[in-house]
């Protein structure tokens, strides 16, 4: 693709063109840098996007960056996940996988360097002591007693520092800035701290560890990055990116660039609220279908497709926003609709007993797996004496404009036999647990004569179909902003009905040890995931999404 073929689709996208016109760059490099402390969640597939994107398509490549400087939070069951969900929506990195911790002996020169330059200083402030020296946004802070160190006495402390010589809390070092800036980031940030643990990538070689602001740009200078592009929180740490990158004899000058994050109303994407959610045992893991992880979304059934065109629906804009979850669900419910093949399940049975069919008799009916598509071929479905409907599909006393069954009436199977209600059998309790009907054998592939159905309901057979599991997943909050009451906690706020299991459903027999992350849409019910605890012998089906937007209907009641 050449530069005129390009055409900027965002505000970023347009920096990065003026920049390639201007001789800015000649070559896109951008980086996409997780924290390896929790799963990523749809804002972060949105980052994805942008940065993969971008370098894609400006003929760039884009690095895969694990910003790992607080092993206290960190772990490789994070950067697994992280890995695969990068994979997984589609993105290839720029040759191999980097971590911060891959600079660590860089950054400890660039702070001796500053050192040096009479620009930082060991500090001895507690953590109390030094955030009441640092003011607030209407008093100016005040310069720390210990400033003033001399250049060598503060290379001493440091390397003391480096070799373990103080105890976590007991001193940092901090650069020399400015205590009275109007910038809160620069009243003399702490560049090092003191954490005396092991770290997944470098074992036990270092006791101190980097401030991510004083890691980030440094990272990005030492790969080359020329469009470090971030969320708009970061906005106010501009002014000291911008700071380290020209104090420091660092081989590149990359720019920030900030845009707004993605919020989705009805869940939370902070990710210790989420890890709360897992560790109180609300939801089951960080990939439940109910999260807003991208392994959740996958788990749940929605596809990098989606993912992808909803990222790009919404766009990339310079101020924060929520964005209806009806717009992510339109997003997979439009790929599904025209990729997911078509099945037939009935998730809460009423046995019906078509009374003039004969008993040992098994007929195999073909119908098309997708009805706007006829590359995807046929599927088979058994017709038996014994068959299962959804109990919702029957009525004894219909309402008005019923177009299902009930006694006396006629419905269609669907691509089958027309059959009419005979007779209800009710247990001791008065529920309805069979349905005595009788087929008409003339209405195979064609019209009954004299009389009209009154609708077209789905069906399997009772003696040859595959008992599944059916679990329905619903909005994991019943608040479209939980976090927005205050005087509240979050927590009370989750919704009682967001998942319901249905553990008796039946599906078409064709669909026995269907692999995990195969799709379907259940005619007339929904969109449904095989989950990964599915077995041969019994399959889990997660619905995706419904066919329409019910939720938001039951909110405008």
């Amino acid at each position: 693709m050449s530069e005129n073929d390009i055409k900027p689709s965002n505000f970023i996208h347009q920096i990065i063109e003026d920049d390639l016109n201007n001789g800015v760059h000649n070559k896109v490099v951008t980086r996409f840098p997780p924290e390896p402390n929790g799963y990523l969640h749809i804002g972060h597939a949105k980052s994805i996007c942008l940065n993969f994107g971008t370098a894609e398509r400006f003929g760039g490549v884009c690095n895969l960056r694990f910003d790992d400087t607080n092993p206290e939070k960190e772990s490789q069951e994070y950067i697994d996940s992280i890995i695969s969900d990068v994979s997984w929506l589609g993105f290839k990195w720029d040759g191999d996988i980097r971590y911060t911790s891959d600079y660590f002996d860089e950054l400890y020169g660039y702070a001796v360097h500053l050192i040096r330059e009479g620009k930082a200083y060991v500090c001895d402030l507690s953590p109390v002591e030094a955030k009441d020296y640092r003011g607030d946004f209407t008093t100016p802070g005040r310069n720390s007693p210990y400033r003033d160190r001399s250049v060598e006495e503060n290379l001493e402390l440091f390397e003391k520092m480096k070799n373990g010589g103080f105890e976590p809390g007991s001193c940092a070092l901090r650069a020399k800035i400015d205590m009275a800036a109007p910038n809160m980031n620069l009243r003399d940030p702490m560049l090092y701290r003191i954490l005396n643990m092991s770290h997944h990538q470098t074992g036990d070689k270092w006791c101190i560890y980097p401030i991510y602001d004083f890691a980030h740009g440094q990272s990005d200078a030492l790969e080359g990055i020329t469009h470090s592009i971030c969320t708009l929180e970061f906005e106010d740490h501009r002014p000291l990116y911008d700071w380290f990158i020209e104090n420091l004899p660092v081989p590149a000058r990359p720019r920030q660039y900030e845009f707004g994050r993605l919020n989705i109303n009805y869940t939370v994407t902070s990710k210790r609220k989420l890890k709360q959610l897992v560790d109180d045992a609300v939801v089951t893991s960080w990939d439940d279908p109910r999260m807003p992880t991208i392994s959740g979304l996958r788990r749940r059934g929605y596809t990098p497709a989606s993912v992808r065109n909803f990222c790009d629906a919404i766009g990339v804009t310079r101020s924060n926003g929520t964005v209806d979850m009806g717009m992510l669900e339109a997003a997979i419910r439009d790929d599904l609709d025209k990729n997911a093949p078509r099945a037939m399940c009935v998730t809460r049975p009423l046995k019906v007993t078509i009374t003039n069919y004969p008993e040992n008799q098994e007929e195999w009916f073909e119908l098309p797996k997708h009805p706007k598509d006829e590359t995807m071929g046929v599927r088979t479905v058994p017709f038996t004496r014994n068959l299962l409907i959804e109990q919702e599909d029957f009525a004894e006393v219909p309402p008005r404009k019923w177009k299902r069954l009930t006694q006396g009436v006629a419905v269609r199977l669907r691509g089958a036999y027309v059959i009419t209600c005979e007779e209800v059998i009710k247990d001791a309790d008065d529920n309805v647990v069979e349905l005595k009907c009788t087929y008409d054998p003339a209405t195979k592939g064609a019209n009954p004569e004299g009389y009209k159905p009154k609708g077209v309901i789905h069906w399997v057979s009772a003696d040859n179909s595959v008992p599944c599991e059916v679990r329905l997943y619903d909005r994991l909050f019943t608040e479209a902003n939980p976090d927005a009451d205050k005087e509240r906690n979050f927590m009370e706020f989750v919704n009682p009905e967001s998942l319901v299991v249905l553990s008796d459903a039946r599906a078409e027999i064709g669909l026995k040890g269907t692999a995990p992350e195969t799709g379907f849409q259940f005619e007339r019910t929904g969109y449904f995931n095989v989950d990964k605890t599915s077995t041969e012998e019994r399959l889990v089906f997660n619905r995706t999404v419904g066919l329409r937007d019910s939720w938001a209907k039951v909110q405008q009641k």
